[in-house]
């Protein structure tokens, strides 16, 4: 019998916190050779786009794929889980919280190796609906008391930050400039749907962190040129995926401003962080949203959901 679980069982089953750890020890497997990704593909067609990724994590006895379809009607989400032992089809999630979740969850960890221990002050780019995982994921790894919030539109920026500070019992200001939110920031977040650059590189200050999650298009970015040369430290996601789809970084590279010598993979840096930064350092973190992450995500809800007795089990596959 299979699992379908909806997104109200998605949102009273995964916490921030559960999520940082479960994909803490699936990028140590990647690490290892034991868990494997499968970079999104794209099927575009006339009115829309369909996105397939897959991924396989024998430690979490799953593997499974995550499809999508983003037309102008709306954007549509679902994981499926199947058994690594015997291929049974265990689970179907809808998975539009699960994959925000998972997003701030990746933003979490890499915030975790990257920043600074002593950061406090986030500036966020972005008040839609991956700016509120984002800004809680930072908050679950470092003693964050005050965000300034930057987007175009006043009022949706207002009511994002009221209620982003009752959620996170912070102060949450909100800033009528982009430039206002980066030079606060000891950890700047991006999430926008930005085709430009949304900040310039000379108003980052020393020691932040950034993590640019907006864009995985490789016509798009949120990043300048010069952020990128300030970096001492460039990590992403997926090496792989991002050589296809990091428009922050495929753009200053065909432009021969940038070497993809430069970048690290998250699991490595989990594995073997390298040298302590200096204070100084700027690092980046280029979030692509890998298969990995949605899967195994999606196999901590279903263990879940089976202890809990939640869920509606249906004959399909068996």
């Amino acid at each position: 019998m299979a699992l379908v679980l909806r997104e109200a069982h998605i949102r009273t089953l995964l916490s921030m916190r559960d999520t940082v750890m479960v994909l803490e020890d699936a990028f140590k497997d990647q690490a290892e050779g034991i868990a494997l990704n499968q970079p999104r593909d794209r099927l575009m067609c006339t009115n829309g786009v369909l996105n397939i990724l897959a991924a396989a994590a024998p430690a979490f006895g799953i593997m499974g794929m995550k499809a999508y379809t983003a037309f102008r009607e709306g954007v549509r989400f679902v994981v499926m889980l199947f058994s690594s032992q015997d291929g049974r089809l265990l689970a179907l999630l809808e998975s539009d919280w699960l994959g925000a979740m998972r997003t701030g969850g990746a933003t979490a960890l890499a915030t975790r190796y990257l920043a600074r221990e002593d950061a406090t002050r986030v500036g966020l780019i972005g008040a839609g609906n991956q700016a509120i995982t984002q800004l809680m994921g930072v908050c679950a790894v470092r003693p964050i008391t005050t965000a300034y919030v930057y987007s175009r539109q006043q009022e949706p920026r207002e009511v994002f930050c009221h209620e982003m500070a009752r959620l996170l019992h912070i102060d949450v200001v909100p800033v009528s400039t982009a430039r206002a939110a980066v030079e606060a920031a000891d950890i700047l977040i991006t999430a926008t749907t930005a085709w430009e650059p949304v900040f310039q590189g000379e108003w980052v200050q020393p020691g932040c962190h950034i993590n640019a999650i907006g864009s995985n298009w490789p016509q798009r970015r949120e990043i300048d040129s010069l952020t990128l040369q300030r970096c001492a430290l460039i990590v992403a996601d997926s090496l792989e995926q991002a050589q296809v789809e990091a428009g922050d970084l495929i753009i200053p590279a065909d432009e021969g401003i940038f070497d993809w010598g430069m970048v690290r993979e998250l699991a490595d840096v989990i594995c073997d962080p390298g040298p302590l930064r200096a204070p100084e350092d700027i690092t980046l973190f280029k979030s692509l949203g890998i298969a990995l992450e949605d899967v195994v995500t999606a196999a901590h809800v279903y263990h879940l959901a089976r202890q809990r007795g939640l869920g509606e089990e249906i004959n399909l596959l068996l």
